[in-house]
């Protein structure tokens, strides 16, 4: 296994790198990192952030009794690394999300079919007969990357990204697949929509989805759509 690397991310925080390409193994080790210092909450943790291959440290420096608290903080993460395999994983949340594959819930449906040169619902079975692990939440509040799409369903993102995809749509970008939590500007392939909220500010948790989930998407129909939107 190789070693990370350490660098200075601001003045209060550090970057640590697991690999340089978006990587299964890589991300595992980030959550596995992540859990851990969590788990320890030593006093000069502020968060842990994980990324596809790395994972982003913030720090109280007024808590570190150190001339380089950047030194302090990489010395106590390698310490907590070398437990990293004498440690158990607890099991991952397995949350199912139910999407509706239809031409009007997902815009790029029937192109994205047409370019894979398979049919609409052999893209709908592949698709939602994966597993997925959230990998990291970014670009927008709840937004999870998920890895753990079917090589075979790889797609580039549009030329020219949308200026509005609705909340809840449920998208290929790359070698990716992602909902969006919210309407915003989006560039992904639309192949479907979710009724559930995954970001909420009034919940407890607000993000719906945390890195190292593991996701399912389950087919229904507009009708069920549209009874799960009338009644989340």
């Amino acid at each position: 296994m190789n070693l990370p690397s350490f660098e200075p991310l601001a003045d209060d925080a550090l970057l640590v790198r697991f690999g340089e390409v978006i990587d299964a193994a890589h991300n595992a080790r980030a959550l596995e990192a992540s859990r851990l210092l969590r788990e320890q909450n030593p006093s000069w943790l502020r968060d842990a952030v994980p990324a596809y291959a790395s994972l982003a440290v913030f720090f109280d420096s007024g808590r570190i009794d150190d001339a380089d608290p950047h030194a302090f903080v990489a010395t106590q993460i390698r310490a907590t690394l070398r437990n990293q395999e004498s440690v158990s994983t607890p099991a991952a949340r397995i949350i199912d999300i139910p999407v509706c594959y239809e031409p009007e819930m997902g815009p790029d449906l029937v192109d994205a079919a047409n370019e894979l040169g398979i049919a609409t619902d052999e893209l709908i079975q592949r698709h939602s007969s994966a597993s997925y692990t959230v990998a990291m939440i970014g670009f927008a509040p709840g937004f999870p990357y998920l890895l753990g799409l079917p090589d075979s369903l790889a797609l580039p993102r549009l030329a020219t990204p949308r200026t509005r995809v609705p909340a809840g749509s449920v998208a290929i970008g790359g070698n990716q697949t992602g909902i969006y939590p919210r309407e915003s500007p989006g560039g992904w392939r639309l192949l479907g929509r979710t009724p559930l909220a995954l970001f909420d500010a009034d919940r407890a948790a607000p993000a719906l989805l945390t890195p190292g989930d593991q996701v399912r998407f389950k087919r229904i129909d507009a009708a069920a759509f549209e009874r799960w939107s009338r009644n989340p």
